[in-house]
């Protein structure tokens, strides 16, 4: 059995953080959505990288610096933003400015993205799952946006299931969570859909992903109040506890740095009890890719 090491608490005080990326100097970059912002982690310190208005759900880095936003447009739960912001793909060059290069994929426009990563492809792939609300389920996506701009639709769902957290495996699989239901599931290249199962717990409502080094995939549970740990082939391995409600997760070799909403988004005032965790996995994470999106700016 894996050692884990116990969750060591580095910041607090934060306004949903969600979505961590990892620049090269090591600080660690996350949204926070109340406060419509990338924030950065550094020197034991949080401080604002860049303003994007809305409510920023995810964010990851480019092959040149420059970091790519899912924007929601401005909404957690029945909270509205101030400043309010079109569904759509950021992107933050270095300093600061934010400008959005898709809003509409094959003639859909952008509900709600949530989560992205890049794939070895040069592609950036996101989950579109709209706003959260189980009772009156907005269209669920995953769309892919090439090097070159050019947007397309990688898996349009038949029935809304919120595809939520979301990875690409070495060989171009797409692996991705489902709040709604709990399950996780992959796309190989060739199409296929295959169902790695409902994770344990009476109700997971499943946020974000990131893969290990040995392909185990590593899935926030936001009601479980952990991580569940995922053999490729779906068994589950083990549950490691942290926070009250984490939301994302990103590797830096051996530490895993995971954003903490700490309570469920249910009220239209925001929350700034947020926190960020680090914890040990021996064997660290996958390699992961950057690429860069044309596009205007």
């Amino acid at each position: 059995m894996t050692d884990y090491g116990k969750p060591e608490l580095m910041a607090e005080g934060l306004g949903w953080p969600e979505g961590p990326t990892l620049q090269k100097d090591g600080s660690v970059v996350f949204v926070e959505s109340y406060c419509s912002q990338l924030s950065v982690f550094r020197d034991g310190k949080v401080s604002r990288l860049a303003y994007t208005a809305g409510a920023p759900n995810s964010c990851v880095v480019g092959a040149k610096g420059e970091l790519y936003v899912c924007q929601n447009g401005g909404t957690v739960g029945p909270w509205r933003a101030a400043e309010m912001s079109v569904p759509s793909i950021q992107r933050v060059e270095p300093g600061g400015k934010a400008v959005i290069l898709v809003t509409e994929v094959e003639g859909i426009k952008l509900n709600g993205p949530n989560d992205l990563v890049f794939g070895a492809d040069g592609h950036l792939y996101f989950t579109d799952p709209g706003t959260y609300n189980p009772a009156n389920p907005d269209p669920s996506y995953i769309f892919a946006i090439a090097p070159d701009g050019t947007p397309r639709v990688v898996v349009a769902f038949e029935k809304p299931v919120f595809p939520n957290g979301l990875a690409v495996e070495a060989d171009g699989s797409v692996v991705w969570d489902e709040s709604y239901t709990g399950h996780v599931r992959r796309r190989r290249p060739n199409g296929k859909i295959e169902d790695l199962g409902k994770m344990p717990g009476a109700n997971p409502i499943l946020d974000g992903m990131k893969i290990g080094a040995d392909g185990r995939l590593y899935v926030t549970d936001l009601v479980g109040k952990g991580i569940h740990v995922v053999q490729p082939n779906g068994k589950v391995d083990a549950f490691i506890e942290v926070g009250g409600a984490p939301t994302n997760c990103i590797f830096s070799g051996e530490t895993l740095w995971v954003t903490d909403a700490t309570v469920l988004a249910a009220s239209d005032k925001p929350n700034l009890g947020g926190q960020l965790w680090k914890l040990t996995v021996p064997g660290g994470g996958a390699p992961t890719a950057a690429g860069s999106i044309a596009g205007r700016g």
